[in-house]
């Protein structure tokens, strides 16, 4: 697995001439494409590149977290960003490629939808009527303590937020 900041594979760090002893056989070293493959959206193409901060052809968990940020312009949980590259990440590179990343866009574009559904006072996160609504809709009927311990386990920011930002369940939650 790769982390942020660190080389893939074998071989010396980028920018160091290559591989084992400056030599790169085979030509292996990794560079970014330098266009959308054929077929894919344009737009979307725009939106990976601009991610992939360092150029690399894929996008890293710092990468994403970075490029990712809830309706109160928070920037998203680790813990999500993690699970997010996890369920994307099909080739357990570490890092998310283009075609994981149309599937992993689609994802937070379906859930953004979803939120902003219960999201009903616009304010960017889910209070505890817009909760218990969801949650009915979706067919569960928590009694009044189980939905107040749903709500606290999710909500980060607690009742003690701060000028401009509402108590709730923010999207990346």
């Amino acid at each position: 697995m790769a982390y942020y900041g660190q080389q893939r594979g074998y071989g010396a760090p980028s920018g160091s001439g290559g591989g084992y002893g400056g030599y790169n056989p085979g030509g292996f070293q990794q560079h970014a494409p330098a266009g959308p493959p054929p077929g894919a959206d344009p737009q979307l193409w725009n939106w990976f590149s601009a991610v992939d901060a360092d150029r690399s052809g894929a996008i890293s968990p710092p990468e994403l977290q970075q490029a990712l940020v809830n309706g109160d312009w928070t920037p998203f949980d680790l813990d999500t960003v993690k699970l997010l590259m996890t369920l994307f990440d099909t080739d357990r590179s570490g890092t998310v490629g283009f075609n994981e990343f149309q599937g992993l866009w689609k994802y937070i574009k379906d859930w953004q939808g979803v939120f902003r559904h219960f999201d009903v006072d616009r304010s960017g996160s889910i209070d505890g009527r817009e909760l218990e609504s969801a949650l009915r809709q979706f067919g569960f009927n928590l009694s009044p303590e189980l939905l107040r311990l749903v709500e606290r386990k999710y909500d980060i920011k607690g009742n003690a937020s701060g000028p401009g930002q509402a108590p709730g369940i923010t999207f990346d939650r």
